[in-house]
């Protein structure tokens, strides 16, 4: 199968900027490696604690030594939609693996807040840095040596590249990630963004929000929109780290159950004490991730990922860059329309053929590696099948390779864009990311006076006063990692977005992160570096003239070098940042983050470390 030239070009540079770490990251999954059973190595007390309150046939199992244990590490809260369903996997996974003559033990919990709730919200700043606190928890939960691979249950935002990041450190386990699928579809995506502009205006009331919002988000499940949790779900099937067809099968149903069964004994074939051995840190390299890449260039994926892919790869000797994702998108079509990028949800791409659908049509087109491990076996082609239920077992059947709804994903012939969804952009303000994919055409260049503000509560009150019913460009410094933990920005788009409807020119700039759902105001984020670093985008004045060019892929402000270079930054003052709602918790990981481009990773960098 040929490949595209420039496909081979950036996988090639990553692997050589990578060379002297994945070397080192490698060696070390050799050394953790044994071809026993791992509680082999624990002391007779040390083994007795683990086993205590097994029943008799698993403590009999263990013992023996000759069967696998695998650690279920889980996200379950009953506070997200998403992660509700998590509360019975772990008996399914238990029970699947006992009858297969192995057993599993929940290993652990880790945090998994939902950005749904927090946005806006003084909680927010707690987002991103969740995300290592995950790594942490799921290394701690692997931390016993009492295990032969890992099923991960996780879903949302900072939750699957935390528990991949931890999993990684564990590269000598074989690993999978079993999701619990979407709900169904409430009320349209169309409908719902319509009631929260109308709100931002004072023309609907908070009740027909909440009756909306409500109507929208409705039951157990992922929410249907594609924002970060559902690009998470993508990533991990294009990468090998799903079962083929299950990312987006609704949760609650006998199918889900059928498929977290399924995932359990996957983890059995690859075990080290088989034939198939097959850890996590030797199956992910850097063609899965470029696939990955891809795969959300291709479908208009979360921006919130040219962050944590970045970090994600890093935990595996891998260095990825910005500039990586930009030469990509270049030579990506943009297939998919979900909201925010459409009207569709994640329900009706499933339906439209889902992600066998688009590995198929990017496989054609040369624009993925094919010659990868996966979770299902080598190839990526494995992944044109999707699951059925037959006498309650999984049955993966060849999957229609067209599109049935070209309004929901369209062909490589006739594409929804010629590029990607997300471009870089450069200037004498730094470097940022852009999302490209639900940007109108005469929303993709705009020049207009700078107006600054200091979070998007500053900018909501201008807003409800009239005072910003006019072309600009909304810069808001201080949102970074080292600032304020970096959240998302979210709640100003009902009011931007209002403000675009009425057909005024406006955009965002800012060193900040918007939400996977956002993407209708043209916004340049992650600004490297940022304010709190000694970025430029600190010394903006509000009436400066900035142009950012999506075309281009440009982003600057209308001040000479010099000039910029004599003004004094604009100082901010964090201390109500500093306390509350446990933000007190985060200051250290505030000091050492580095930066957005480099993954906004909170663990130290030193030599051939990485996070």
């Amino acid at each position: 199968m040929l490949k595209h030239a420039l496909l081979t070009e950036v996988t090639n540079k990553i692997k050589n900027r990578s060379a002297q770490s994945r070397k080192i990251y490698l060696k070390r999954i050799e050394d953790a490696h044994s071809n026993k059973v791992e509680r082999l190595h624990l002391g007779c007390s040390n083994l007795a604690h683990a086993m205590a309150p097994c029943s008799a046939h698993e403590k009999e199992a263990l013992a023996s030594m000759q069967k696998e244990n695998i650690a279920i590490v889980s996200a379950y809260n009953d506070m997200l939609s998403a992660h509700q369903p998590f509360v019975n996997f772990p008996s399914l996974i238990k029970r699947t693996l006992n009858l297969a003559g192995a057993s599993a033990q929940f290993a652990g919990g880790v945090p998994a807040m939902c950005d749904g709730v927090t946005q806006s919200q003084p909680g927010m700043e707690l987002s991103l840095f969740s995300r290592d606190v995950i790594a942490q928890s799921t290394a701690i939960a692997l931390s016993h040596n009492m295990f032969e691979g890992a099923v991960m249950l996780g879903v949302c935002d900072k939750i699957v590249p935390g528990m991949f990041i931890g999993a990684m450190h564990f590269g000598h386990l074989p690993v999978i990630f079993a999701p619990a699928g979407p709900m169904e579809s409430g009320i349209s995506n169309t409908q719902k963004a319509k009631i929260r502009q109308e709100y931002a205006q004072g023309k609907a009331s908070r009740e027909d929000l909440l009756k909306a919002e409500s109507a929208s988000y409705h039951s157990a499940g992922t929410c249907t929109f594609y924002g970060t949790a559902n690009s998470n779900q993508m990533l991990m099937e294009i990468m090998g780290l799903h079962l083929a067809g299950s990312s987006f099968v609704n949760a609650n149903t006998p199918l889900r159950d059928a498929l977290t069964e399924a995932s359990s004994l996957k983890v059995l074939e690859l075990s080290p004490l088989g034939e198939n051995y097959l850890p996590i840190g030797k199956m992910i390299n850097e063609e899965n991730f470029v696939n990955a890449i891809v795969g959300l260039l291709a479908t208009g994926g979360s921006t919130n990922h040219t962050i944590h892919l970045i970090a994600m790869a890093r935990s595996a000797g891998i260095v990825l860059t910005w500039d990586d994702f930009d030469t990509l998108s270049s030579i990506t079509p943009l297939l998919c329309k979900m909201y925010p990028n459409g009207s569709a949800d994640v329900n009706h791409f499933h339906a439209a053929g889902g992600m066998a659908v688009v590995i198929s049509e990017l496989l054609g087109a040369g624009l993925l590696h094919e010659d990868v491990d996966t979770v299902m076996g080598k190839g990526l082609s494995l992944y044109l099948q999707e699951p059925f239920l037959e006498d309650k077992k999984v049955v993966f059947k060849p999957s229609v390779r067209k599109s049935q709804d070209t309004s929901v994903i369209a062909s490589v012939e006739k594409p929804f864009d010629a590029q990607g969804g997300l471009r870089v952009l450069e200037g004498n303000i730094g470097r940022s990311i852009i999302k490209t994919s639900a940007l109108k055409e005469d929303n993709r260049v705009i020049t207009a006076p700078a107006k600054v503000f200091y979070s998007q509560e500053a900018l909501k009150e201008a807003f409800g006063r009239g005072e910003l019913n006019m072309d600009f460009i909304a810069v808001l410094p201080f949102q970074g990692p080292k600032s304020n933990g970096m959240p998302e920005l979210h709640g100003l788009m009902p009011s931007m977005g209002a403000l675009q409807d009425e057909g005024y020119k406006v955009a965002i700039v800012t060193d900040g992160r918007m939400s996977g759902a956002s993407g209708k105001v043209a916004s340049a984020i992650h600004l490297c570096p940022e304010a709190k670093d000694g970025g430029m985008i600190a010394k903006i004045m509000d009436g400066d003239i900035i142009t950012l060019h999506c075309d281009k892929g440009t982003l600057r402000v209308d001040i000479s070098a010099e000039e910029l270079q004599k003004r004094s930054a604009i100082s901010n003052d964090f201390s109500e940042n500093m306390h509350g709602v446990g933000r007190e918790l985060f200051s250290m990981m505030r000091r050492v983050v580095n930066s957005a481009e480099n993954g906004a990773c909170t663990f130290e960098l030193t030599g051939e470390e990485l996070c």
